[in-house]
């Protein structure tokens, strides 16, 4: 694959200038340092790839040479990629790729990078003064193909991994390049008179939430994306300034459902258009709705102050005057038994959060956890025999499974994350969910706007979890049942406050 892109890179080469073609997220690219070696960038609209060929003696010592795709940008960031060289046997072993920030675009200006070299070694590099000497710091890690550079003022962190595995995370404090800098990335050849080729994919600039933010009363900006389970490839198919939260895919495979400022949106997948889907007088939908297994219902949960909270509602799924189930609330409907006589919701009584299934007329609640803390996310499984949740009981947040009658309660994941949101595959036979760092969020909690990996095991624990998705996100990324009919994609939510 990478060496047909390669071909198309050559053979674009002969027809084009290729500073004069759009960038994508970029802006501009050049040759950095003196007398390099000409270089070349392709985006490849189709596929989101960027096609990056450099030459240049090095990125190193007092000077740099290289080719760089660049744009500028002001504050703090976050800049991700997935990257790799095109062919593994390049000529020599310290050629480079990956993010850099830089002051400016002389050669011998101040930057940090994130640099990935031909033998493995990965590494944060950083120079502080124009004409400084060039330091580094090592990752452990090597052959990284998934690396991510954020700034906080004049701190920057680097995080890379090998695709599947959590992230490693390098940092270097005190390093001021100015508010305003450029940003992108990079190919060097170690060499003046060989050029190398790398593709980088599933690109992402984001800009954080600031930290005077205020939680669930400010929002940034959002991304819907589709992820490819089995080679975790990401696209994004829409994007908007406010916060859109937690997609449903219907089953016909005709529209994503998700809820923006209370209201329900039917997402067209063909038009890539959404519209609003009429819930009747019920306007303050929150990020807990589900679909019913044939398509034909939706549950949603929406805020009604005076009766406690989240209340659960049901109306067809085209739309219409919901259905009170819940009397009472806080309630947040979670899931749909397949014959779609139950439904399993998240409600806080007697001062805990346990599971509930209620029939799905309305009814008597049946509570099927009881264990302290902090119990959510339920979900039943296709075959209608398990319920899938997130419990804080043993201290950390863990995905467990119950039978649907809640007995036989047990702990599906023992790691080191706190995870939330268990989802099955329509298959049966996986589960997709997301993870928190321990170190940014305690057990019960599950803030917008954090690190978080989306993570995939299959549902009879043969295999350990492993991460198909590196997200900014949190709250509303994938609260809610999010997989293709087909099961072989799933879409989320990432975040972004206004780029530069």
């Amino acid at each position: 694959m990478l060496r047909l892109l390669y071909a198309l890179v050559f053979c674009l080469g002969s027809f084009a200038a290729f500073a004069q073609q759009p960038l994508g997220a970029f802006t501009g690219q050049q040759d950095v340092g003196t007398s390099v070696k000409p270089g070349q960038t392709t985006y490849l609209p189709a596929t989101g790839q960027y096609v990056v060929t450099g030459a240049g003696a090095n990125i190193w010592a007092d000077h740099d040479e290289f080719h760089y795709t660049y744009k500028k940008m002001t504050g703090d960031f976050i800049l991700y990629a997935r990257a790799e060289f095109v062919g593994r046997a390049g000529v020599e072993e310290h050629r480079k790729i990956g993010w850099m920030v830089r002051q400016s675009l002389a050669g011998n200006a101040p930057h940090v990078s994130a640099a990935v070299h031909g033998d493995g070694l990965t590494s944060l590099q950083y120079r502080k003064a124009a004409g400084g000497t060039t330091e580094e710091t090592r990752a452990r890690l090597t052959h990284a193909n998934i690396v991510q550079l954020e700034r906080q003022g004049s701190t920057y962190t680097m995080r890379v991994a090998q695709f599947g595995q959590p992230f490693e995370v390098v940092q270097v404090a005190s390093v001021d390049l100015g508010n305003d800098v450029y940003v992108g990335l990079f190919v060097t050849s170690h060499n003046a008179d060989v050029a190398e080729t790398a593709v980088f994919r599933d690109v992402r600039l984001s800009v954080p939430a600031p930290a005077s933010l205020v939680p669930y009363k400010q929002y940034l900006g959002s991304r819907l994306e589709l992820l490819e389970v089995a080679t975790g490839n990401r696209e994004v198919i829409f994007t908007a300034p406010n916060s859109l939260q937690a997609p449903n895919w219907r089953p016909d495979n005709s529209a994503l459902l998700y809820n923006s400022d209370g209201l329900m949106y039917n997402f067209d997948l063909a038009t890539r258009q959404p519209k609003v889907l009429p819930t009747g007088e019920v306007k303050n939908n929150n990020n807990d709705h589900v679909l019913s297994f044939d398509g034909k219902q939706l549950g949603i949960s929406s805020g009604v102050d005076k009766l406690g909270g989240s209340i659960a509602y049901t109306l067809p799924a085209t739309g219409g005057g919901p259905r009170q189930i819940t009397p009472r609330g806080p309630s947040y409907l979670h899931g749909w038994s397949p014959d779609a006589k139950y439904l399993v919701f998240t409600g806080e009584r007697n001062h805990d959060f346990d599971i509930y299934r209620v029939p799905a007329r309305g009814g008597k609640e049946i509570r099927l956890t009881s264990a302290a803390g902090l119990d959510d996310g339920p979900e039943y499984t296709p075959d209608g025999r398990y319920i899938y949740f997130n419990s804080a009981r043993t201290g950390t947040m863990q995905i467990w499974r119950m039978r649907a009658d809640g007995t036989e309660q047990q702990a599906v994941t023992t790691g080191e994350f706190n995870d939330w949101f268990p989802h099955v595959s329509p298959d049966g036979k996986y589960l997709v969910f997301v993870s928190f760092l321990k170190d940014e969020v305690a057990a019960s909690d599950h803030p917008f706007y954090k690190h978080v990996y989306l993570r995939l095991m299959p549902v009879d624990g043969s295999q350990p979890p492993r991460v198909i998705a590196y997200v900014y996100g949190g709250q509303g990324t994938i609260n809610t049942p999010s997989w293709s009919p087909d099961s072989k994609r799933v879409a989320f939510i990432s975040n972004t406050a206004e780029l530069p």
